[in-house]
């Protein structure tokens, strides 16, 4: 992860020697970056790769597990009152709802309230069509592909396969197709535009059906505030009922798109997925 900041005589914030992980699997290592007032910060990196963790541990939605973050000297991360973390807060930046590839995740539902989900994102497995695998326990212990510090490398450990790493998907893909690993994974959208790609360039690949891992996104918001929460799952289960976020889906991945996917599902509480929720 690249994070590209002007030099400026005044800092505002500081990060310094910056870690974060989620259980065993490091997100955020040694990040130091000094930020002024008035900047235009742009924060680079893969799927996964943690920018949108260090960005919220900035404004403390995520704790770190070492490391310094300062606005104008003062630890953010120290210990405080819930009162005092909101007035630092609010001299930060602070929204009410945030809409966005917002996964949910067990430190983050710690932070903030999740609305039902709308999405359910899986990282999921190609391997060449003639390979033998049925499911992704097929591969515990096989050399996959995936772009390097992103949730793919994550699911592929947890499957306790041996990561090949790189710093983009379609190097990954190279590997797969050259036979320096039996499979890659990334998201849905990436893995089905190189399985559609490969019918007609290339060694064929297909989909294991089973997810690698899944990661439901919805809207992010303040917690304790249940009829802010009730309004946005009403919403968007009028969206859904209506058919409205099929269209929306339609007309960026569905078939007549690259993409070519079909939208299955259904906005539903997160306690009828049956999922692993990532620390």
């Amino acid at each position: 992860m690249t994070m590209s900041v002007s030099a400026q005589e005044l800092q505002t914030i500081r990060l310094s020697q910056v870690c974060k992980s989620y259980g065993d699997y490091p997100v955020l290592k040694d990040i130091d970056a000094q930020v002024s007032r008035g900047e235009v910060v742009v924060i680079c990196g893969p799927s996964g790769s943690g920018k949108s963790t260090l960005i919220r541990t900035i404004n403390r939605l995520e704790e770190i597990n070492s490391g310094s973050i300062t606005l104008d000297g003062q630890n953010i991360h120290a210990a405080m009152r819930a009162k005092e973390l909101n007035a630092l807060r609010s001299r930060i930046g602070r929204v009410d709802i945030t809409v966005a590839n917002l996964a949910y995740t067990l430190s983050r539902a710690e932070q903030i309230q999740f609305s039902d989900p709308y999405y359910l994102a899986k990282e999921m497995l190609i391997v060449p069509a003639d390979d033998a695998g049925k499911k992704k326990a097929d591969y515990a212990g096989q050399r996959i592909a995936s772009t390097k510090g992103s949730t793919s490398e994550m699911s592929i450990k947890l499957n306790k396969s041996d990561p090949l790493t790189f710093q983009d998907t379609a190097s990954a893909y190279l590997a797969v197709q050259q036979g320096k690993a039996r499979g890659m994974v990334a998201n849905t959208m990436t893995t089905t535009k190189f399985v559609n790609e490969s019918k007609s360039k290339g060694k064929e690949m297909r989909m294991i059906d089973e997810p690698m891992l899944y990661q439901p996104i919805g809207i992010g918001m303040a917690k304790d505030q249940p009829a802010l929460t009730a309004k946005i799952n009403e919403i968007l289960r009028k969206l859904d009922t209506s058919g409205e976020i099929n269209k929306i889906w339609d007309k960026w991945l569905g078939p007549d798109t690259e993409y070519k996917m079909t939208r299955t599902d259904k906005v539903v509480s997160l306690s009828e997925l049956k999922f692993d929720p990532i620390p």
